[in-house]
């Protein structure tokens, strides 16, 4: 028996997740400082300290009893709200030893002091009321520190609003014009469908997308309005309800949610916005339908040992995986999985937890267009798979033309529910999994920069990017040797991906980079990195198959196959003769290691010369790797004729010949 099965055999519904919070919460309690202010819990330290990241875990892990107390109208047996509250007279008092920093001392304590915000206002009634006032008065003066800051320009633009929310319910001081500005860089962040970038980058484009499209930008209006004491505001509604029907086609029919952007040790915290959605009554989903959606996503992470032997988060995807960590992410980081708890919210006698949802007849295979992230998404119930192409989210926020490898979690072709690319150190530097690489004269990949939007439709996705090569001083090609790294220009290639069921047909081809007459202030930085001259091969790498030692095999040279009949293959279509496979250890958060075919071509490629290869992952009764498409090359266009007849047309932007 699995342990989510174990979990469902000992409760139900609403029970399970509640007792679920209780020994999560339970397991953190030793590793509370003596007056429980600061919770640091075994694991690395984030960039920002132990101190802060003793705040991190007292307030992260306080989010979490606040939907367990809140949602049980206030039945609290192991007295947690009493341990936060000694834990409140200690952080906020300056002369105790185990006081919290300021926001002044920490930035990082301004996303802390929005969760203690909304910890304070859900159980306000066994907790806010009953503090000393001397420990209220201490609590608004830390909060307070945030009131007339700025500098916030994605999603920590909400953590200001609700932190001043909070005050102002309290009789605290709170700043208009701080709401006033979050709200427009809010807006300017909106892209539409109920899609927000997590920012722009300094030439205003907004190409930054993942989880926290979700988790943040859905999330916080709600429980902004919940402290004020106010309905959802109808904007927020509409947004909400768009943004669901769209992302629940992200989460695979085995409970698997997508495996894409940063921050992805917070696990569950994906299902936030579909239990938001049904605390405000704005769901597309059927009743009973989120429990059932978040059931699995839950059973999905306890099964794969999300929750360690300790009862502890550890920072990974499945088991323990530290290489997906960022510089902020520290070992109590983990916790703000317990957004993905916040349906504890919703009272027992809620229809969620009690309607059985109906049977939905589904298609085999859905695709459709998420335009505002610029995602083709592929879901297969034979498989439980959903998987994305992108060619329109890259995760930047800093100028293009710098020293930098591609964002494994931003910059890859292809994301989905089953697979990563390789997170190793070696990994990064040379990408390989779900990558088109131009190969330089030794043979090492290329990098792209900021990914430019060609062409989208419910077919066809084209997108285009400069790409770069990088050196290190042991390769000898950098202009300073004490210098970690340089780079080498190079020119621009255009990627195509073409949807037929569950296969994709990817093409390819460079162009030289345009010459710019009138230079940007990162153009003009850009001029002093050297342009490689060529020949360069193209590379197409398919999707990595997670695998364990000895249980997996190459049917083809270019195919692998696991043992529960999953596999992965590249089929070279034009111009990729040379076909492999490529096994890496260590790399990937899903398993020990990973194999990824492979198709290259043989000669250099010149410019305009267009290569293509047949790319899948699935059940293996679900492919046909047979059904190779023709491929016509036109004058700004290219055809591509399946056997079944199905004719797709590849826009290029520009004339080829």
């Amino acid at each position: 028996m699995t342990y989510g099965e174990a979990e469902v055999a000992r409760t139900t519904a609403r029970g399970r997740w509640q007792g679920l919070a209780d020994r999560l919460l339970q397991a953190t309690e030793p590793y509370a400082s003596p007056s429980g202010s600061l919770v640091v819990l075994p694991g690395p330290a984030s960039a920002s300290g132990r101190w802060s990241d003793g705040l991190e875990g007292f307030a992260r892990t306080g989010l979490l009893a606040a939907f367990r107390v809140a949602g049980a109208g206030g039945d609290d047996p192991a007295g947690l709200l009493e341990r936060f509250a000694r834990g409140f007279a200690a952080g906020t008092d300056p002369s105790h030893t185990e006081r919290w920093p300021t926001i002044g001392e920490r930035r990082q304590a301004v996303p802390e002091a929005a969760s203690l915000a909304i910890l304070l206002s859900e159980t306000r009634p066994w907790l806010w009321d009953r503090l000393d006032p001397t420990v209220q008065e201490r609590t608004v003066a830390w909060l307070a520190g945030v009131v007339g800051t700025s500098g916030y320009t994605n999603n920590w633009t909400w953590f200001q609003t609700v932190i001043e929310g909070f005050l102002q319910s309290v009789g605290g001081p709170w700043n208009q014009g701080d709401l006033d500005r979050n709200l427009e860089i809010q807006e300017s962040l909106y892209l539409g469908d109920g899609w927000y970038s997590d920012g722009a980058g300094p030439d205003g484009s907004r190409q930054n997308f993942d989880h926290y499209a979700g988790w943040a930008w859905h999330v916080y209006p709600l429980l902004h309005a919940r402290i004020l004491g106010t309905d959802l505001e109808q904007v927020h509604r509409d947004r909400l309800r768009e943004f669901l029907g769209q992302a629940r086609d992200l989460v695979g029919s085995d409970g698997a949610p997508l495996f894409q952007g940063r921050s992805l040790t917070y696990r569950f915290a994906m299902l936030a916005p579909f239990w938001a959605g049904a605390l405000a009554g704005e769901t597309p989903l059927a009743p009973g339908g989120t429990r059932a959606l978040a059931d699995g996503v839950l059973d999905h992470f306890l099964d794969a040992g999300a929750v360690d032997e300790r009862g502890l988060l550890s920072i990974g995807w499945h088991r323990e995986y530290r290489a997906i960590r960022q510089a902020y992410t520290g070992s109590s980081s983990t916790y703000w999985a317990s957004k993905g708890l916040m349906g504890l919210l919703l009272p027992e006698d809620h229809p969620e937890w009690s309607v059985q949802p109906d049977d939905v007849q589904v298609e085999p295979v859905r695709t459709r267009l998420m335009i505002a992230p610029g995602w083709l998404v592929v879901r297969s119930e034979a498989d439980g798979i959903v998987r994305v192409l992108n060619h329109g989210s890259d995760g930047f926020r800093g100028p293009a033309g710098g020293v930098h490898a591609d964002n494994p979690f931003y910059h890859r072709v292809g994301y989905s529910t089953t697979s990563s690319p390789d997170l190793s150190a070696g990994g990064i530097a040379k990408p390989f999994e779900s990558h088109v690489a131009l190969l330089d004269g030794t043979g090492a990949p290329s990098h792209r920069d900021r990914i430019e939007r060609v062409h989208l439709d419910d077919r066809v996705a084209v997108s285009r990017s400069r790409v770069h090569w990088l050196d290190t001083p042991e390769a000898g090609s950098t202009t300073d040797v004490a210098g970690w790294a340089a780079l080498r220009r190079g020119p621009r290639v255009t990627v195509a991906s073409v949807v037929h069921g569950v296969h994709e047909l990817r093409l390819a081809w460079w162009d030289a980079a345009p010459r710019v007459a009138q230079p940007s202030a990162a153009d003009d930085l850009d001029a002093v990195w050297p342009e490689d001259g060529g020949p360069w091969r193209f590379r197409i790498g398919g999707w990595a198959l997670p695998v364990e030692h000895g249980r997996w095999r190459a049917t083809a040279p270019t195919t692998a196959t696991r043992d529960d009949g999953v596999t992965t293959a590249v089929v070279g279509v034009r111009g990729l003769p040379v076909p492999g496979i490529a096994h890496r250890s260590g790399g990937d958060p899903f398993d020990s290691g990973s194999a990824t075919p492979w198709a290259a071509g043989a000669t250099p490629a010149g410019e305009g010369d267009v290569v293509a290869a047949l790319v899948a992952i699935g059940a293996r009764e679900t492919l046909d790797l047979d059904a190779v498409p023709a491929v016509e090359v036109e004058a700004g266009r290219i055809v591509v004729r399946w056997r079944d007849g199905v004719v797709d047309v590849v826009p290029t932007g520009e004339d080829r010949a």
